[in-house]
């Protein structure tokens, strides 16, 4: 070893990141297995490497005791005082023991454990790096596939993009340049590894907050999104300054900043509607483009339930295509979404109803509208039950 083992280390920080250090302790505990397994020693030894030479140095480390049982692993007082008065029993006395080929052999050696350690260093630093990223956008490069993934180049690492997180109404090629976003980074076993996806609502909220300043600054916030990945998404929003309109400041000047998302995701559809503390207002929104008559709570001991009610000739439209407008309305609010045509419902005046719950009772016992309860994925029925489920996304 040498000053230009001293350099190398100084290029490889330079280069790598690596830093000196970390390699320099990697190398030291190398040495020390090197010189046991070369010379056939079993005692306690420390190698030290001196930083401004790049010399090498190996001691055995003994204990001061009264008597002396192994010699490769204890020093007896007297000998220990010999050497300095200052020694008591207990003590550690370093003996250097160093070969004079040691130098060789050891670097032979440690050559593949230095390697290792220098790339666990290196998986540091990326999984530092784009740990960071995390629930961010980035911008990558598509590289191969397999049967399972699509891998992504993002610069130094190589992310996987799966099947769940690929949009359906996409083909992926390789080089083509894409906007993922960063789900998880893991920093495995044998390195890190980031998964990114191109279905994750998230990825929704970070182009709006490319595309719409008022949105990045949090003039306008995004209260919620519903998302079917390829096809549909409804987006509430919210503004903190009464003077901005958070729809209209959304949507751009003639619809310029919807639709530069829109392209990023390759036609997906996005309704854009503002959120409303009252959630009367806020499912009559939800359901857009369809007109909302009236939204009525069913049960008072379970006001995540209501019935909508819409004209005869928009029911088709706020069921939507297999039930879509209905299930993401009801995905964006949390509500479970009953929609009956006008119709198909006897309307009670409130004030009436003040003054005669009873006779109101009996007309309700009494009117049997003629609905047939569908599922979120049935087409446009007489009425739409859209349960909320769990996956829907609530801006972070």
């Amino acid at each position: 070893m040498s000053k230009e083992m001293i350099e190398a280390l100084d290029a490889l920080e330079t280069e790598k990141g690596v830093k000196k250090e970390v390699v320099i302790e990697a190398l030291e505990d190398a040495l020390a297995s090197a010189y046991k397994r070369n010379y056939d020693q079993a005692q306690n030894v420390d190698v030290e490497f001196d930083k401004t030479q790049g010399d090498i140095h190996v001691y055995a480390v003994k204990e001061v005791t009264e008597e002396v049982f192994d010699s490769r692993l204890e020093v007896s007082l007297k000998d220990a005082l010999a050497i300095n008065k200052a020694y008591e029993v207990g003590d550690k006395i370093k003996f250097e023991v160093t070969p004079k080929d040691f130098g060789r052999i050891a670097a032979q050696t440690a050559k593949q454990v230095i390697m290792q350690r220098v790339r666990e260093a290196e998986r540091g630093i990326i999984y530092d790096e784009y740990s960071q990223y995390e629930n961010e956008i980035m911008t990558g490069e598509v590289e191969r596939r397999d049967n399972k993934f699509i891998y992504v180049n993002l610069g130094k690492i190589e992310a996987v993009l799966g099947r769940g997180d690929q949009m359906p109404n996409e083909q992926y090629e390789p080089h083509d340049r894409i906007k993922v976003f960063v789900s998880k980074v893991e920093n495995a076993s044998k390195g890190p590894q980031v998964f990114v996806s191109r279905t994750n609502p998230g990825l929704v909220k970070r182009l709006f907050e490319q595309e719409v300043p008022e949105i990045f600054d949090g003039t306008v916030e995004i209260a919620g999104i519903a998302r079917e990945a390829g096809d549909r998404t409804k987006i509430a929003v919210r503004s903190t300054n009464p003077s901005v309109d958070p729809v209209g400041t959304t949507v751009g000047p003639r619809g310029a900043r919807v639709q530069a998302v829109v392209n990023e995701l390759s036609g997906e559809n996005m309704d854009v509607v503002q959120y409303e503390e009252d959630p009367v207002d806020y499912i009559a929104n939800a359901l857009n483009p369809a007109q909302v008559i009236a939204v009525q709570f069913n049960d008072e001991d379970n006001d995540r339930s209501c019935t909508v009610i819409v004209p005869d000739y928009q029911l088709s439209l706020a069921i939507g295509k297999k039930g879509q407008n209905a299930r993401l309305a009801a995905k964006l609010t949390g509500y479970k979404i009953d929609i009956k045509a006008e119709s198909d419902v006897e309307f009670v005046d409130d004030d009436q109803l003040e003054e005669n719950d009873e006779q109101i009772e009996e007309q309700q016992s009494e009117a049997t509208p003629a609905s047939a309860a569908a599922t979120p994925d049935d087409g446009a029925e007489a009425t739409q039950d859209a349960d909320p489920v769990d996956d829907s996304a609530d801006a972070e």
